[in-house]
């Protein structure tokens, strides 16, 4: 069996069984590439060096996510982000269509920094709140997340535009500028697509529970309920005059984050080891916080450095790089003059089999040589492979910031998949096909 075939199907029973929802991610991204490696005839000593190398490359971010995770647990226990969701609630009076697009625009603004792990450690914890409290779906809020910062991603300092400008051996800001008509196109439509996917949210909340009043008048309810059989302890979590302290604290540790002065691992776990201190003065106290948080992060740790296994064996057993050029030798030659566009339109569905870094570094190379045979310039073909591609990036299970907030949300991999899957790809192709009656393409 060649070596594209095995990763091939080792890819597809990742991806179907995290759909599924039959098994944990782990379980998913541990065994089926673990029998393909041996299957391509690895020894475990072999399997054991791609294991090294796999979860190197994911480590910083299980690092980071645990002490983000147990950071963003202390801010939510002191109520930090209280204020925020209370005056969002207001802001809104309600309306699901106003949080849906400024979801979208949020999400553009705290992606500037091109680091979608740092987009959704400040996304998610300040607006899963106000997303509860309202009765929306929390996957809407991924999806709009998830979607406006692949938008963003276009510009120049961010990874995919980096990996293409080095295999056409070109100025990355020079291959960015045309993009921008795309990214605000694109950003377009994230708010119809908000104001749709909102109206939609809105009727079925008004369907569940008679009306957008009686949804949060229920959540209120479910809260002083909730306050009422608390423990005294449970009650001195928070902290109203150290708020603007917090606050600063918590901007700091994002500024430090976003400025890229120390890794963000360092920045969080600097994070917590003031936040502790500073809002809860017993050690009983601070220990009592770790243990609340811990469970959490260290589970979704363990899936990323499991996810760190999966990566590691496709890319050291070449499954990866096999597959990125045998699929584009079996496509019939008839088509081949317009390969850059077909792979441009299927590059959300590459996303799912594909990492970034095979997709760019291998299939690129070989969709260009093959295009250009047909006169096709390589700018022509780098623009449809990233348009297409770069709006499913945050849909795909081989992102590890996307893992990053799947953890902040408490929400499922496969679940995601089926509720974003539909609208990315459908944005991703509209897009391709502006991009090519605009010229770009």
């Amino acid at each position: 069996m060649s070596l594209s075939l095995i990763g091939l199907i080792t890819i597809l029973i990742i991806v179907t069984l995290l759909i599924s929802g039959k098994v944990i991610p782990i379980v998913a991204m541990v065994i089926p590439p673990l029998l393909g490696a041996l299957m391509a005839g690895y020894s475990f000593v072999e399997i054991g060096s791609f294991f090294g190398s796999g979860v190197s490359s994911v480590i910083n971010v299980a690092i980071m996510f645990i002490f983000a995770i147990i950071f963003f647990g202390i801010m939510q226990d002191v109520g930090l982000f209280d204020p925020l969701i209370n005056k969002m609630v207001v802001f809104s009076q309600g309306n699901v269509i106003t949080v849906s697009v400024g979801t979208v625009l949020v999400a553009a603004i705290a992606h500037l920094d091109g680091s979608g792990a740092s987009t959704f450690l400040i996304t998610i914890p300040a607006l899963l709140p106000v997303y509860k409290r309202l009765k929306m779906n929390p996957y809407l809020l991924l999806l709009l997340v998830g979607g406006s910062a692949s938008i963003m991603n276009m510009i120049p300092w961010a990874g995919p535009l980096g990996r293409t400008a080095s295999v056409l051996e070109m100025d990355v800001t020079e291959l960015w500028k045309p993009l921008i008509p795309i990214q605000i196109i694109g950003m377009i439509l994230m708010i119809a697509l908000a104001v749709l996917l909102g109206m939609r949210e809105k009727r079925k909340i008004i369907r569940n529970y008679g009306s957008l009043e009686s949804a949060a008048s229920l959540e209120e309810a479910v809260e002083e309920q909730d306050a009422s059989i608390k423990s005294e302890q449970e009650n001195d979590l928070a902290r109203p005059k150290l708020l603007w302290i917090n606050a600063f604290l918590a901007l700091t540790v994002v500024g430090v984050l976003v400025a890229g002065i120390i890794p963000a691992g360092l920045a969080f776990m600097i994070g917590v080891s003031i936040a502790l201190p500073l809002n809860f003065l017993k050690v009983n106290d601070q220990m009592d916080r770790l243990r609340a948080h811990a469970p959490n992060a260290l589970t979704m740790a363990s899936i990323i450095l499991a996810a760190g296994l999966f990566l590691g064996i496709l890319n050291g057993t070449g499954m990866l790089n096999a597959i990125a050029n045998d699929v584009v030798k079996v496509l019939p030659g008839t088509i081949a003059p317009y390969l850059h566009i077909i792979v441009g339109l299927l590059a959300v569905p590459f996303d799912l089999i594909l990492s970034t870094d095979a997709y760019y570094f291998a299939l690129l190379p070989v969709v260009d040589q093959i295009a250009a045979s047909f006169g096709v310039a390589s700018l022509s073909t780098a623009y449809a492979m990233v348009i297409g591609n770069i709006v499913g990036t945050f849909v795909s299970p081989l992102s590890p910031a996307l893992w990053l907030a799947l953890g902040l949300a408490g929400l499922e991999m496969g679940r995601h998949i089926r509720y974003s899957l539909f609208w990315m790809w459908g944005i991703s192709m509209l897009l391709v096909v502006l991009g090519i009656s605009i010229g770009i393409i």
